[in-house]
C-alpha cells in the first residue's frame, strides 16, 4: 500500500518496484531501480525516508525515523536485509544490512560496510567505511577487502535483477 501522510506522498519512480503487501507512507523518495519487498515497512510519518538508486528493502524489514530529532538516510546500492530496522539513522553507499539486523537512530553506518545479521548498532554510533560489524552490540570485526565489495554489489545485483522480473509481471 502506498499512501499519503498529512499531504505528504512518497515519490516512487516507475523504475521501482513496490509489492503489494509493502506499506510506503508519507515523506518517503525512492531513487531510481528500488525495491521494497514483501511486508516491508517505509514510514514516513514523523521524519523524511530517502532511499539512494538501486537500493532493496526486503521481507518485513521497518524503516521508519525520529520525530524531529532523525530522519532515514540510505545511500544507493544498498540491500536491508530480511526482518531488519533501520531507525532514524544514515547507511551510506553499498552498505549491506544483515537479515534481522537493527541499527538505531543518529548511527551512521560508512561506504562498503556489513552489518551482520542480527547485530546490533547502538544510538548515535559511527561504523567506518569498508566494516565488518557483528554482535549485539554490533562492534567492528575487521576491514573489508575488494571481494567483500563484489559480494555487497553482487547483493544489489541480484535485487536489480529480481525487480526487473516482479516489474514485468505486473505489466
Amino acid at each position: 500500500m502506498i499512501r499519503s501522510y498529512q499531504g505528504k506522498l512518497p515519490v516512487i519512480p516507475a523504475t521501482c518496484y513496490v509489492d503489494a503487501s509493502a506499506q510506503v507512507i508519507g515523506d518517503v523518495s525512492l531513487g531510481e531501480h528500488c525495491s521494497i519487498w514483501m511486508n516491508a515497512v517505509v514510514r514516513g510519518d514523523v521524519n523524511s525516508i530517502r532511499i539512494g538508486a538501486r537500493s532493496n528493502v526486503q521481507d518485513c524489514a521497518v524503516l521508519h525515523g525520529m520525530r524531529h530529532l532523525y530522519p532515514v538516510i540510505i545511500g544507493e546500492l544498498v540491500t536491508i536485509g530480511h526482518n531488519s530496522t533501520v531507525h532514524g539513522c544514515t547507511l551510506e553507499d553499498a552498505v549491506l544490512i544483515g537479515i534481522g539486523a537493527v541499527v538505531l537512530n543518529d548511527a551512521r553506518i560508512g561506504e562498503g560496510s556489513i552489518i551482520a545479521a542480527g547485530a546490533v548498532i547502538p544510538e548515535h554510533t559511527v561504523i567506518p567505511p569498508k566494516s565488518l560489524v557483528a554482535g549485539v552490540p554490533g562492534k567492528v570485526r575487521r576491514t573489508l577487502g575488494d571481494a567483500d565489495r563484489e559480494m555487497i554489489l553482487k547483493y544489489a545485483q541480484n535485487y536489480l535483477d529480481y525487480t526487473k522480473i516482479y516489474l514485468a509481471e505486473t505489466e
